[in-house]
């Protein structure tokens, strides 16, 4: 039986770069998950008799909104329900999903990096028929219509079994619950070489993969254990737990130490990857090497040949606009498309539909391709280890070698996180005031050549984002950029990136803080920074 709920709407359910976030008593409150889901399906049109794909990252309160989302899809007319087995679906598995079964569109239970637990972070967002994040013309429908919504509808009937995989039926909606990992792990072997990987693990090369309590624990013990042969164990932290087991998943230096320190231990294993907790994020180290999210893209997209999924060549590079122009250079030399964006992957949507660019990444961890439509963090690691396998090269040999050929671009974010929400916008507003001023001005040895708030032209849409992120930059290639993230549930993180482009091999190995002092020390004085933040140093370094 179907039933029409009344209910008063939220005020605060603006989705933002990733879907709709905020806290697990945020989302329990009454009819709270059931408005903003609703609110998708008012904003949706043609899905009668459709497929949704709905998944999570099996964080706190994952299994109760699957529930609901599943008896409010009967409800609204969805033909059949895709899930993954006990609510688990990667992001990029899902993506996958949507795309190889076309589904109309997919519900992804997932809060990213994010902590879980009874009082962290839960999230829902919605990805469209091409298997990616909807764009900003429906979460600004679906956030218009949360405002207003004043029912809902839900099929009164029991759960699903979410943990045995078959098929059922819920008010004449077919529900099939899937192994959730398959298709993805199939897919992988489609672009890689897994004979090349296994007889590089089979040569003595120890890895060690951190999923963190984590979604991608299953993917990873499936690949990488039981595909490629590496030895049991190689694949920690793998079981899902909903607190992620204590863990932050946010695969960086900071929450991924351990994993850096074991790995650049004397007797520790060659090479080493992190994910998060949805999985599409992604941290690379090798033994006496630490790759920074845009060098990764950089040398996934000059090597990109040596995967076979890849070996006819790339079309385009596309990166968001904080991540570093290394991969600008990788464009130049091989003469294709170049595109920057706005951070947030559905902006690279467009691009990849249109078949401008492959390969895709951004600073905050996150690379991909056009073989589903969201970052990708098991894919990532993957290339780089059929990059190790056809090169015969250390992570660090790769890297140093691409710097030589390229040139290095030192970089580095800094975050100030749960900064006073008031503060953190008016520290952009007082920097939006100040760009016209801002170009001839010199500081110390740097003069500021160029400066703007980022505004982004789709070349697909022709949709244009303004305010993205205010750009300084100097002569001779250095740049800060300030942003507020979107990824948070509490407060206002600021976000300072700062980059240093070096051609000059000799000056390769500085350490990368003492390499950017002097950009740190003008993005300060130009921002007026710790002052407005009330904050001596960054929460995070990366």
């Amino acid at each position: 039986m179907i039933k029409t709920v009344s209910t008063t709407p939220y005020q605060d359910q603006k989705p933002g770069t990733s879907g709709l976030r905020k806290k697990v008593p945020v989302f329990a409150q009454e009819n709270y998950a059931e408005n903003f889901i609703q609110a998708i399906f008012d904003s949706l049109e043609g899905f009668a008799g459709k497929t949704l794909v709905i998944g999570g990252d099996g964080r706190y309160y994952n299994r109760e909104v699957i529930q609901k989302a599943i008896k409010m899809a009967a409800a609204s007319g969805f033909g059949k329900v895709m899930v993954g087995q006990g609510g688990i679906l990667s992001t990029p598995a899902a993506s996958n999903i949507i795309r190889k079964y076309h589904a109309f569109g997919g519900l992804i239970l997932s809060a990213s990096h994010n902590p879980g637990g009874p009082n962290e972070d839960f999230g829902i967002k919605y990805n469209t028929g091409n298997g990616g994040p909807a764009p900003e013309k429906i979460t600004d429908a679906i956030y218009a219509r949360t405002k207003v919504i004043d029912t809902y509808k839900i099929v009164d009937s029991a759960d699903i079994d979410l943990d045995e995989v078959g098929t059922f039926k819920i008010s004449g909606m077919e529900v099939q619950v899937i192994d959730p990992v398959a298709d993805y792990a199939e897919l992988m072997e489609q672009l890689f070489d897994f004979v090349a990987i296994r007889a590089l693990l089979a040569s003595g090369v120890r890895i060690a993969i951190d999923s963190m309590g984590a979604v991608t624990g299953p993917y990873a013990v499936e690949i990488f254990e039981n595909r490629l042969g590496a030895p049991e164990g190689s694949v920690r932290n793998a079981t899902p737990l909903p607190d992620f087991g204590g863990h932050h998943p946010d695969p960086n230096l900071v929450h991924a130490k351990e994993l850096y320190d074991d790995v650049m231990s004397k007797s520790g294993p060659h090479f080493g990857a992190a994910s998060d907790g949805d999985g599409d994020r992604n941290m690379v180290v090798g033994k006496g090497m630490f790759v920074t999210p845009s060098d990764s893209l950089a040398i996934i997209a000059a090597n990109a040949t040596l995967a076979p999924g890849y070996a006819k060549g790339i079309a385009g590079i596309a990166r968001s606009m904080p991540t570093s122009a290394a991969a600008d250079r990788v464009a130049e030399k091989l003469k294709i498309g170049m595109y920057e964006t706005p951070t947030g992957w559905k902006f690279f949507g467009n691009l990849l539909d249109a078949g401008k660019a492959t390969v895709c990444g951004e600073e905050s961890f996150g690379t991909g391709s056009d073989h589903v439509r969201e970052k990708d963090g098991l894919w990532a690691v993957l290339f780089w280890l059929n990059i190790m396998a056809a090169r015969n090269e250390s992570v660090a040999e790769i890297v140093k070698s691409h710097w030589a050929e390229y040139g290095r671009n030192y970089y580095s974010r800094h975050d100030y996180e749960e900064v006073d929400s008031d503060a953190a916008n008016a520290l952009v507003a007082a920097l939006r005031e100040k760009l016209p001023t801002l170009p001839g001005q010199t500081f110390g040895a740097l003069k500021v050549e160029f400066a703007d708030d980022f505004a982004y032209l789709d070349p697909i849409d022709g949709s244009v984002s303004k305010n993205q992120g205010i750009r300084i930059l100097f002569e001779g290639g250095s740049r800060v950029v300030f942003r507020l993230s979107g990824t948070g549930t509490s407060g206002a993180t600021i976000r300072v990136y700062v980059e240093r482009y070096e051609p000059d091999a000799s000056r390769h190995d500085i350490e990368t803080q003492t390499a950017l002092a002097d950009l740190i020390a003008v993005a300060d004085e130009i921002s007026d920074l710790k002052k407005r933040s009330g904050r001596d140093a960054p929460t995070v370094i990366t």
